[in-house]
């Protein structure tokens, strides 16, 4: 029998479509995280503007204030059940269901500094491997580390965790993570368990503490947006 053949990985953007996750609740936050101001702009407007060098395509995934997202200039596609609280996976379905192009890359819309170099990494690891997913080992500081840190603090010496929110995944993935939903589960290690994937680290030592910093509250946020710009952001 022949082997069955792996899907060629991302050769460039055009492949890609990147998915910026809105989705979930915010409930830490207390509102509509997605639409909250950083530095004058809707944190999801700009994850959606580190994406446009990065991927060929860019949507949002999100399941309230529609009219308020599609202002932002790219297609809205919500979850299936969106008053149901299905996690981010519910939002990477989405994606996977509605896009043209062979691969789809996912950020969340709360870290405003992801890397500019996301997408060529993924890609470059995914070239690299057999793998159906490429995703993310970095050091992410929590809430509680970011006013210490904006205030010039060294980083404290904290392992490296995977953030599988950002993923870039083969198209084929659809029907697998549909049935994993429909089992009712939700946690995207679980998931990505099953299927062959690769990471790609970020040197917690070379990466400024910005990349991988998200806010989950409104004191995060300002402190955050409060802070130094790490080398070459605005």
């Amino acid at each position: 029998m022949a082997e069955p053949t792996l899907p060629v990985a991302p050769r460039g953007a055009q492949d890609i479509t990147g998915l910026v996750l809105a989705g979930g609740l915010g409930s830490r936050m207390g509102c509509e995280k997605g639409l909250q101001r950083f530095d004058g702009q809707a944190l999801a407007a700009r994850a959606l503007q580190r994406l446009r060098g990065q991927t060929g395509l860019q949507a949002l995934n999100a399941n309230r204030s529609p009219a308020d997202y599609a202002a932002l200039g790219a297609p809205v596609w919500p979850d299936a059940q969106p008053d149901q609280a299905w996690g981010p996976l519910a939002g990477v379905l989405s994606g996977l269901e509605h896009m043209a192009t062979p691969w789809l890359m996912t950020v969340p819309c709360d870290v405003p500094f992801f890397p500019l170099d996301l997408g060529s990494r993924l890609s470059q690891a995914l070239q690299q491997s057999d793998a159906l997913v490429a995703t993310v080992r970095a050091w992410a500081p929590e809430d509680e580390d970011l006013l210490a840190l904006a205030r010039g603090a060294a980083p404290s010496a904290n392992p490296l965790h995977r953030q599988p929110v950002f993923a870039l995944l083969h198209r084929s993935l659809a029907p697998s993570l549909g049935h994993f939903l429909a089992q009712g589960e939700r946690k995207v290690g679980a998931w990505l368990a099953g299927h062959p994937t690769v990471e790609v680290t970020y040197d917690p030592i070379q990466t400024p503490w910005q990349a991988f910093a998200n806010v989950n509250t409104l004191s995060a946020l300002h402190t955050l947006a409060g802070s130094a710009r790490p080398a070459g952001e605005s």
